[in-house]
């Protein structure tokens, strides 16, 4: 049984999207808005660099290895309510983020902040798919991923100029208001959510395991970008994070009431769009980390320059988002989310030319490209997951897709930076990409974006094989 619509009214579906939008914005900008900050929080702490890289450590960790958990949750006690403690965690841990005396605690302070995300990012989607009926539906979810992507974009700007303003820790002050006003907005409009029917029991077994393998997987990426997969912390972590899984899916197989039904998967419309999304996330991943490189010590850019160049993907996918939306109920979505990936083919193949001589308007028309490309397909594909979802698995159906984005980013910083490095490296004879010729970093840019357009292909083959099948349904 797919979703069904909560009786809301035309004008209260507005104030629901309102009050869930401003969360998840809040949650995805202070994914970004905290590395600008980084440099002057090593300096207000008198800390080393590795470990306030552990205030975003703590943030990504949490919130990606306890999304099954929480969403399972979701679907139990109710979204609703569930989001709103939320809300509440995030706006209090951000209050409490603000006024950290230490590096420690700013830490501890931030794996809660990423507890408070983790029911934000994992319910948004799946309460905005409960609201809207299947008409209007993909442009409801469309904003949403608009906002995600205006999110990702201005975290960087924003923090950059809030820092310059009035500190490191007004980028963390500033939730509190908003988190006030998403709180009440959710309270009053957001009607009591649908739960799972029947005798229900959580699987507290299956939800350890699940936080041991993602989080265990994400420590070991992270340890094995900084010290080499072939080190031994990363290697016991990797090993560990497959073990888990095994052991996840085993158990998953045989309990009465598990975290996460492995039948869902059967369905082609969600397993494919779910391998989609995560293909798709390494990529766009993977094109932030490098295209700074490129910007910075290929055309000498200045910072701010460079980071109004980053914004011009973002910033238009989340434009386009609404109306890929629109575009999605009326022709239907599969077929609007491959559209999309084909344009994002075509722009990474465009990018690969780039050259020392490419001019700023060279940069923008071929990013436009490939914003227009992300813009089609995010919010469309996640219209499909989550209308392939039966009505009482929506919340995990939405953590699923939540976690195919943080697990997507787990793999695409160290897989194209381990390209892009490498293929430096045997141009420039072992230099560092930090330190190369910029001749050295075109070449690995380029490989590099040749490669995301393979990654892509994939991706374009599932949405395919998806949308064949619904073709034979």
């Amino acid at each position: 049984m797919q979703a069904q619509p909560l009786a809301v009214s035309g004008a209260s579906k507005f104030w629901v999207l309102l009050g869930v939008g401003l969360g998840v914005f809040m949650s995805t900008l202070d994914v970004g808005i905290i590395n600008v900050a980084l440099p002057s929080i090593v300096k207000a702490f008198n800390t080393t660099f590795p470990t306030a890289q552990w205030a975003v450590l703590a943030y990504s960790l949490v919130s990606s290895g306890l999304v099954l958990g929480a969403t399972r949750l979701g679907d139990m006690w109710g979204k609703k309510s569930l989001y709103q403690t939320g809300l509440a965690v995030f706006t209090f841990s951000s209050f409490l983020c603000g006024l950290a005396p230490s590096i420690e605690l700013l830490i501890g302070f931030r794996g809660l902040q990423g507890l408070g995300a983790v029911f934000i990012s994992g319910l948004g989607l799946a309460i905005v798919t409960e609201v809207f009926p299947a008409a209007e539906r993909g442009r409801a979810v469309g904003i949403i991923g608009s906002v995600v992507s205006l999110g990702i974009a201005f975290g960087p700007s924003v923090g950059g100029l809030i820092l310059s303003l009035f500190g490191w820790h007004t980028i963390f002050l500033i939730n509190v208001p908003l988190g006030i006003i998403a709180s009440i907005l959710v309270a009053r409009v957001v009607p009591p959510s649908v739960r799972a029917e029947g005798k229900q029991k959580f699987d507290p077994f299956g939800a350890v395991l699940a936080l041991l393998a993602l989080g265990s997987f994400g420590l070991g990426m992270t340890f094995g970008q900084s010290q080499g997969f072939n080190s031994a912390t990363s290697l016991v972590l990797l090993s560990i994070a497959a073990m888990s899984l095994l052991t996840f899916l085993v158990v998953e197989s045989i309990l009465e009431f598990p975290l996460v039904e492995l039948k869902l998967f059967r369905n082609l419309q969600m397993s494919m769009g779910l391998l989609s999304g995560w293909l798709a996330f390494i990529v766009i991943t993977g094109a932030l980390l490098v295209t700074p490189f490129f910007l910075e010590r290929v055309k000498e850019y200045p910072t701010a320059k460079a980071g109004l160049l980053l914004a011009v993907s973002p910033v238009l996918s989340g434009l386009i988002a609404p109306v890929a939306g629109i575009l999605s109920d009326r022709f239907g979505a599969r077929r609007i989310s491959i559209m999309g990936l084909g344009l994002m083919i075509g722009g990474c193949l465009a990018i690969s030319t780039f050259d020392a001589q490419i001019t700023e308007f060279g940069y923008i028309s071929r990013y436009f490209i490939y914003g227009l490309g992300l813009g089609l397909f995010q919010a469309p594909n996640n219209t499909t997951v989550l209308a392939s979802a039966p009505r009482e698995r929506l919340g995990i159906a939405s953590g699923l897709l939540s976690l195919s984005r943080t697990s997507g980013g787990t793999v695409g910083v160290p897989l194209m930076g381990a390209v892009f490095g490498a293929v430096i490296g045997s141009v420039a004879g072992g230099v560092d990409a930090a330190v190369a010729p910029p001749e050295a970093v075109v070449v690995g840019f380029q490989v590099t974006f040749r490669l995301a357009a393979v990654i892509l292909s994939g991706a374009a083959i599932a949405s395919v094989i998806r949308l064949r099948s619904s073709d034979k349904d």
